[in-house]
């Protein structure tokens, strides 16, 4: 067979091959540590699964619009006038299969060859793959240059070009789990006003994942932006509904009918009964989300703390999300041979840095998204290893 050349440009999401290679060492009798996935570990919320299961129950089994039912868009409207204060269209809303599809559909609007997208380094990895694959030119922003990881107004700014269309932006980040406050963001938002013609995806899936009582400087904040701005969210990270495969995005109106393309085209319309749980959650109490943060916080000192007692390990703490990205040259190995040692010798999978960008050679990324006591049993499994 001959397969169509930008197949060679297309990356993928190394967190899933560690899993399995995981998974492969458990199957032989191995005990691992997941500290790699970025998956909270908990259930998704009692009344969000009834909320589903109802829907089933009530015959909701057909297809439905391709943008989302209007009730699920209404929900994510409403939510974002009660965090936000902000009044959206439901018509510029459009519910998705997880977050990716807002992603790839975003950058696929706006990549080409000759275009310039600009995207975080180390990030995601499914931005600079979507880059590549369009045949744009990814344009990395050096994430390591701030010792916190955070975004830098003035960097980001001064890669902009005439040939620039859109500009990825993701916070709280992954796989950093760096915080950038609004008094950054409001310089961002107000450079970005000289280049009325480049977009921005603001990736805001960890926007309910802020430590220290902080607030999220959501790009809702922005309206002189609207006209161009896609904002991501969802359910996965805040309500633990990661399986669900259920994610959401607001779009400037001149842009909605080329996505319900996209939608169309790809996977008709989102699993009908999952959006009634998607209500439920966004509508109903807070409740579970505080007593993941209560959990995350107290994991989020264990891990920093603990990294840091390590001799050759330098972390920073994290702001936000559930991922510590700490730097381990002191060791004497970069993040891959780091990586790999802690998959076989200690039974910790984490991820290397270079799965997130080409600059994080030194660094990898902790997932504390799992129990304390394992993550207490990681950081005693690897203090041995190193010994």
């Amino acid at each position: 067979m001959k397969l169509a050349k930008n197949l060679e440009r297309l990356g993928t999401e190394s967190a899933f091959k560690i899993l399995a290679e995981a998974k492969k060492l458990e199957s032989d009798g191995k005990k691992i540590i997941h500290l790699s996935i970025g998956q909270p570990d908990f259930k998704s919320p009692k009344h969000v699964v009834e909320a589903a299961k109802k829907a089933l129950d009530d015959g909701h089994h057909g297809y439905v619009l391709p943008n989302g039912i209007i009730e699920c868009r209404q929900a994510v409207t409403r939510k974002i006038k009660k965090l936000y204060n902000v009044d959206i269209d439901p018509e510029r809303v459009i519910i998705m299969p997880g977050g990716k599809p807002t992603m790839y559909y975003a950058i696929t609007l706006f990549g080409e060859p000759e275009a310039e997208i600009i995207y975080p380094d180390p990030g995601f990895p499914i931005y600079e793959s979507m880059i590549n694959y369009t045949g744009a030119k990814a344009v990395p922003i050096n994430m390591l240059e701030n010792k916190d990881f955070s975004i830098n107004p003035e960097k980001i700014l001064s890669l902009i070009n005439n040939n620039t269309r859109l500009i990825i932006l993701n916070n709280p980040n992954n796989p950093s789990g760096a915080f950038t406050e609004k008094k950054q963001i409001d310089k961002l938002a107000e450079g970005l006003k000289k280049f009325p013609n480049v977009a921005i995806l603001s990736d805001e899936i960890y926007s309910r994942q802020i430590f220290d009582g902080k607030k999220m400087p959501t790009f809702f904040n922005y309206p002189e932006l609207y006209d161009r701005l896609i904002v991501l969210d969802g359910w996965s990270k805040a309500y633990s509904m990661t399986g669900w495969r259920l994610g959401w995005s607001v779009w400037p109106e001149k842009l909605v009918e080329h996505v319900i393309k996209f939608c169309v085209n790809n996977h008709s319309c989102v699993n009908a009964a999952i959006q009634f749980g998607g209500i439920s959650a966004l509508d109903g109490t807070d409740e579970p989300i505080n007593f993941m943060m209560e959990k995350f916080s107290k994991r989020r000192k264990l891990i920093f703390n603990g990294l840091n007692s390590i001799n050759g390990i330098e972390c920073s703490l994290p702001g936000g999300a559930f991922y510590a990205f700490p730097n381990v040259i002191g060791t004497g190995m970069n993040g891959e041979e780091f990586a790999k040692k802690c998959l076989h010798e200690a039974g910790v999978a984490i991820i290397p840095g270079t799965s997130f960008g080409k600059k994080a050679v030194n660094h990898v990324r902790f997932s504390f998204a799992a129990s304390q006591d394992n993550i207490s049993q990681a950081l005693e499994n690897i203090k041995k290893m190193l010994s």
